[in-house]
């Protein structure tokens, strides 16, 4: 194969895949170049996913053969407008990460592990993003599954090992089902391809056993109530890029494959009663993870349980999106969420890893005035949460406007006052840490420096959850691209 045909856009979405890939194995072999070859990663990627999505854009969805070969023994690469804009903000998010981890991890005897798998973390994601096939899916959500754990592990306290382990077996339980599914779709119509199985056979117990297996595997992984339970401590002891991370994009992931597989195959078989049962799970989610948040007394732990009760969001758009005369804008709310709540969640978890690094704590009732020691972090975190309690002109109003218009247009009045009641708990237990930050007090309190890109980096973060307010036309079209809706 020449050069001119390795560089063809036909062939952006392995690139894409394959340099974090090769980044992880040139940080483990060469660790001596780890960091710069993160910071290689980060600058070149962003700019191979902008160059697919002006692709996409020109000429509509893109698919992909690996190597050649057919399926079902090739690997199928797919990219539409969705699949582009969770690679942009995967790349935004984990390209701002690694610069704020270049600062974290300095003089840190786990910074040679971090690398290889944080760049291994990386190439799953877009290769998830981007699989074609249900059993690519499955490795790649195992593959991403595997590093998370390996990280969260990474500063190897007794915390973070049980939290480690609590996540692996909750992620091996849902990966197991999640594949017994996929058996079962096999051996029914014969082909592993998404796109085929689109066009494939009518409702059968089968095909209905393999949605509920598949559907339970990915709510475990993606900490839906009451399968939550493994997600506040491995957020809360994991290393800040880390928890960034996790609670951005790597929920999201098993969310992302949830809502492919509802949308292209699933969906002509399911019950409308299944879509009210996920409406209703992520009301519980909303209501249990901010009341858990505003009694949570540490920062971290308080953003864990706020990703718990974002995640409830996010399972909105199966009730909504059944209202035929709104299905349209229900998606499109539900993925526009999706790209806030990963900027503004990992803005506020850098910001909330900033105060862990000069204070050496994250205790809420020590933290007393901390805004006039580090006015930057403070302000990323109070812009950042503007996205997440959903207040104009952020990415989150955005969203929450989108679902209460699909909720209003078919008269699901109550879906909006769960939205209105979660957003006004958000303000709530935002407002309690804000009000021990701002509070006066007369001790001296030891403090190390924050490198400043640490703190612009989240500050960044919080810029684009906002940026993405004004953007909307833009963003919509993009997620159209390719009529994956």
């Amino acid at each position: 194969m020449s050069l001119n045909e390795l560089l063809q856009p036909m062939t952006l979405p392995a690139w894409i895949v394959s340099l974090p890939l090769l980044a992880a194995v040139f940080t483990f072999v060469f660790p001596r170049i780890r960091i710069w070859a993160g910071i290689f990663t980060a600058i070149i990627t962003p700019l191979m996913v902008v160059f697919l999505g002006r692709e996409i854009l020109a000429h509509g969805a893109i698919q992909m053969q690996v190597g050649g070969w057919q399926t079902p023994l090739g690997i199928q690469l797919y990219a539409d407008g969705l699949s582009v804009a969770m690679l942009g903000i995967t790349a935004i998010v984990i390209g701002c990460i690694t610069f704020y981890a270049r600062c974290y991890f300095t003089g840190d005897v786990s910074s040679r592990y971090f690398w290889p798998l944080w760049m291994f973390l990386w190439s799953a994601l877009n290769a998830l993003f981007l699989s074609g096939d249900i059993f690519n899916l499955y490795v790649t959500l195992e593959l991403l599954g595997l590093s998370a754990v390996a990280l969260v592990a990474l500063s190897q306290t007794a915390d973070a090992l049980s939290a480690a382990m609590r996540y692996l077996l909750v992620s091996l339980t849902g990966s197991l089902s999640y594949l017994m599914g996929v058996a079962l779709l096999y051996a029914a119509n014969g082909t592993l391809s998404i796109k085929l199985l689109a066009t494939t056979g009518a409702a059968s117990p089968s095909i209905a056993t393999a949605f509920a297996l598949m559907a339970a595997g990915l709510i475990m992984k993606s900490a839906l109530f009451p399968m939550h339970f493994w997600l506040p401590p491995a957020h809360a002891n994991a290393p800040a890029p880390v928890s960034a991370v996790l609670s951005a994009l790597v929920v999201k992931a098993s969310f992302y494959i949830l809502m492919r597989l509802w949308l292209v195959i699933f969906e002509p078989f399911i019950n409308p009663s299944t879509a009210q049962l996920m409406g209703v799970l992520g009301a519980g989610a909303i209501i249990w993870g901010s009341v858990q948040a505003l009694v949570a007394e540490r920062l971290k732990l308080l953003v864990a349980y706020s990703t718990v009760a974002q995640i409830g969001y996010l399972f909105l758009i199966f009730p909504l999106s059944s209202i035929t005369q709104s299905n349209h804008t229900a998606w499109q709310g539900g993925f526009y969420f999706v790209l806030s709540h990963a900027c503004a969640k990992s803005a506020v978890f850098l910001a909330a890893g900033s105060v862990i690094y000069s204070f050496g704590h994250d205790r809420i009732k020590e933290l007393h005035g901390i805004v006039r020691r580090m006015p930057v972090s403070m302000f990323a975190f109070a812009l950042a949460s503007v996205s997440l309690i959903g207040l104009p002109p952020s990415g989150g109003f955005i969203a929450k406007w989108l679902y209460l218009n699909a909720a209003l247009t078919g008269g699901h009045w109550w879906w909006c006052v769960l939205i209105i009641i979660g957003s006004l708990l958000a303000t709530a237990y935002v407002f309690r840490f804000f009000s021990r930050a701002f509070s006066y007090s007369p001790e001296v309190v030891e403090e190390r420096p924050v490198p400043w890109i640490m703190e612009w980096t989240a500050l960044g973060l919080a810029l684009c959850a906002l940026i993405l307010g004004f953007i909307a036309p833009a963003v919509t079209t993009l997620l159209d691209a390719g009529n994956p809706f």
